[in-house]
Formats: C-alpha cells, sequence, structure tokens
C-alpha cells in the first residue's frame, strides 16, 4: 500500500502589504520589484499571529477536504525557519489547537524545502504504519526582515500550506517517488546569523542586522539555475519518469524571474507551471503548500495527472517529489 495525498489546505493572513509599503523603506518602488521579482503584493501576520496559528487554520483545511478529523492523524509536522518559541516545537501547538490527541508532533527545519522534507518523511513513515498524518509547511518570515534590505524584504510574506497523507486506493492515487539533497557547503548563503548556541541574540545584533534574514540573492540564483536542473534530470531518470509525462509543476515560489529562467531548463514541455508569488510573494516553507492548495480547489489538477513538486532553499537544500494525482 502506498501513500497518496488526501486532502490540502491553506492560509494566509488578512493583513495585505503593497511593494510601496515594502519598498519605501528599502529605497525602491513598484515597478523596480515587480521587474525583479514579479511580486505585487504579499501578506503579513496581525501582532497577535504567530506561526502556529497560520499552520494550524491550514491543517483545519486539509482536514476538511480529506474528510477527516483530528482523531485520525498518527502525526503532526510542521516545517519552520521561524517557530513560535526555539522549543518546544511549534507543531506542539497545533496539535494542541486541533486536539489531535493521537498524534506526536514535530517540527522539521529545512527552511525553504521544508514542505518537500516533511512530505518525504511522513509520507515514510506511513509506508511503515497505517494511518494518516499532517504535514504543514509555515512561515513568518516578517518578524526577522530588515525593512532597509531590500534583497530580502520585498519577496517575503507569510502563510501556511498543508496535505494529509494517507493510503493510497482506488480515490486517493500515491507518491511515486521522494529524492532530498543538501548542498552543505553553501551554509552561509541563506541565514539568520544570531538567535541561536553559536551566536546568543544580544539587542546589539538588531543595530548590526546579525538579528535578521539574510540572504546572498545572486549566489542563491547560481545555485538553483546550476544545482537544480541536473538533480531534476537525475530525479526522474531515478523514479522511472519521463519529463515530459509531468502535467503540472509546484516549485517554491521564491522569485517570479528565477523561475522563468528555471523552467525551461527542466524540460518539462508537457507541464502548467503553477505560481502564488504574485500576489502572495515568497512564502517560505509554506510556497509549495499552499501553491498545491490553490492548484487543487480551483480544479487544475485531474485524476491519474503527474504532478511535480520541487523546494529550494537554505542549507543549501532541494526537495522534489513525484505524485499521482
Amino acid at each position: 500500500m502506498g501513500v497518496a495525498v488526501w486532502g490540502t489546505g491553506a492560509y494566509v493572513p488578512e493583513r495585505v502589504v503593497s511593494n510601496a509599503e515594502v519598498g519605501g523603506p528599502a529605497g525602491v518602488d513598484d515597478e523596480w520589484i515587480q521587474r525583479k521579482t514579479a511580486i505585487r503584493e504579499r501578506r503579513w501576520v496581525a501582532p497577535d499571529e504567530a506561526t502556529s496559528d497560520l499552520a494550524t487554520r491550514a491543517a483545519v483545511r486539509a482536514l476538511e477536504a480529506a474528510g477527516l478529523t483530528p482523531d485520525d492523524l498518527r502525526y503532526v509536522v510542521v516545517a519552520t525557519s521561524t517557530p513560535d518559541h526555539p522549543q518546544p516545537p511549534t507543531a506542539a501547538y497545533v496539535q494542541h489547537n486541533l486536539q489531535a490527541r493521537n498524534a506526536a508532533a514535530f517540527d522539521m527545519n529545512a527552511v525553504c524545502s521544508g514542505f518537500v522534507f516533511a512530505t518525504s518523511a511522513v509520507a515514510r513513515m506511513l509506508w511503515a504504519v497505517d494511518g494518516y498524518g499532517l504535514v504543514i509547511g509555515a512561515d513568518v518570515y516578517s518578524r526577522i526582515l530588515n525593512p532597509t534590505d531590500r534583497r530580502t524584504v520585498i519577496l517575503f510574506g507569510d502563510g501556511a500550506g498543508a496535505v494529509v497523507l494517507g493510503p493510497s486506493d482506488g480515490d486517493h492515487h500515491g507518491i511515486i517517488s521522494t529524492k532530498l539533497h543538501t548542498f552543505g557547503a553553501l551554509n552561509d548563503k541563506i541565514m539568520v546569523p544570531a538567535g541561536g548556541s553559536r551566536l546568543p541574540l544580544e539587542d546589539i545584533h538588531h543595530e548590526t542586522g546579525l538579528a535578521y534574514f539574510t540572504m546572498e540573492g545572486r549566489a542563491v540564483k547560481d545555485f538553483v539555475l546550476t544545482e537544480l536542473p541536473p538533480l531534476v534530470a537525475d530525479f526522474f531518470a531515478q523514479a522511472g519518469v519521463d519529463p515530459a509525462e509531468i502535467d503540472h509543476f509546484i516549485p517554491h515560489q521564491a522569485n517570479g524571474m528565477m523561475l522563468d529562467d528555471l523552467v525551461p531548463a527542466l524540460g518539462l514541455v508537457n507541464a502548467r507551471v503553477h505560481r502564488t508569488l504574485e500576489s502572495y510573494g515568497n512564502t517560505g516553507a509554506a510556497s509549495v503548500g499552499i501553491t498545491l492548495d490553490q492548484a487543487s480547489r480551483e480544479g487544475s489538477l485531474q485524476r491519474g495527472e503527474k504532478v511535480f513538486l520541487a523546494g529550494f532553499g537554505g542549507g543549501m537544500a532541494a526537495g522534489l517529489a513525484v505524485l499521482a494525482w
């Protein structure tokens, strides 16, 4: 018995943040942001919202779509690099919010690849036992952005995307294959320097920028365009899947211009590319889940079609998965 997606869900905060709002302090305007990223707006949390709040709302919608209750869950896993607290895991709050009393709950941090990493991990756990698992990618990047850094503040939004995984059957086709890879030598290209055991957070780190999310944008783009195409080609070969068979491509919503350069290099000649970044920006570990949910709810994904998920980001890391819908 394989493992399949039973339901999807997503949630983004109500507050809409325009390019003018984020661009002003960073010294850029709407035209510049759209030309560089294709992002028009993003959503940021309210003062009383945290990552677990977004994750819980997405989880409820995924469970409703799956026709299941929290009591059916064996696992609740939250992929995030912006937890509510350093400890306990954000998943513990989500498990409590849902009253998923039978579920083990833990977090996974693979930055923007986290949703695909967690999906692969939970699927492998479910292959060994009967039951259902809830995977949620959720991030609140608005709280760790330097408002004057145009390389980062214009890109990121907050949100959560979720899937319920369960046994594949006649109504739910399965996960065909997954592949996870980390390029650890590039660990400094995306990071939040302060706040961990290497550099405990102090007030001075906000003044120096070490408490904020940092990214070497050009190095990240070079990584994606150089390393991802051969990794994807190897993945398809190992999975026995012809890229031309892929019907839908759901990538991490990093940057619209980057995706425009990436897609032709992957050989997905028959795939529809799904995007949400224009409205939501880069939502970190949530982006693949949010975009998958949108594609599902708009009726784009038909029974038996092949769906390719690709997450990539800090670590540097890449997570790949092919699903039969």
